[in-house]
């Protein structure tokens, strides 16, 4: 009798413990607010000066915007900007050079479940450079 009363204890708070995991005592890491956020990635030498190294932009919906990376003297070395669909979903990504001349674009399809489904590329007057298609493999444990 005792054992059977120390296994259902164990269950109960196991399965207590499940519960609180899963509603808003989820002890997953806490996530961060994208909304309106700029994250700066700084590099700094042995004598203590820093240059930035990496910028990333958010809209006020949390989406990502802009990205660029910079050379160590400060100067640009590219900048993305990203354009999102009303489904929600990007619809083009539009890489520039250090000089914010339009390099090329791309243009993406997705599949039923909001997962890219085919990448167009293309050149800055709008002609195709290639096509990259995404498979989904789903791997049975």
């Amino acid at each position: 009798m005792k054992k059977l009363i120390l296994i259902l204890t164990a269950v109960l708070l196991t399965c207590m413990g499940a519960a609180a995991q899963t509603k808003g005592g989820s002890t997953a890491s806490p996530q961060l607010n994208k909304k309106n956020l700029v994250v700066k990635e700084w590099n700094a030498n042995s004598k203590g000066t820093k240059t930035l190294d990496h910028m990333t932009i958010y809209s006020p919906e949390g989406k990502k915007i802009e990205e660029a990376e910079y050379y160590y003297n400060g100067k640009q070395k590219w900048r993305k900007r990203f354009e999102w669909g009303e489904n929600g979903l990007m619809a083009r990504e539009l890489l520039y050079d250090e000089r914010n001349h339009l390099v090329n674009y791309k243009k993406f399809e997705f599949n039923e479940f909001g997962k890219r489904k085919i990448q167009y590329t293309y050149d800055p007057k709008g002609k195709l450079i290639s096509t990259k298609t995404y498979e989904y493999i789903a791997q049975d444990a």
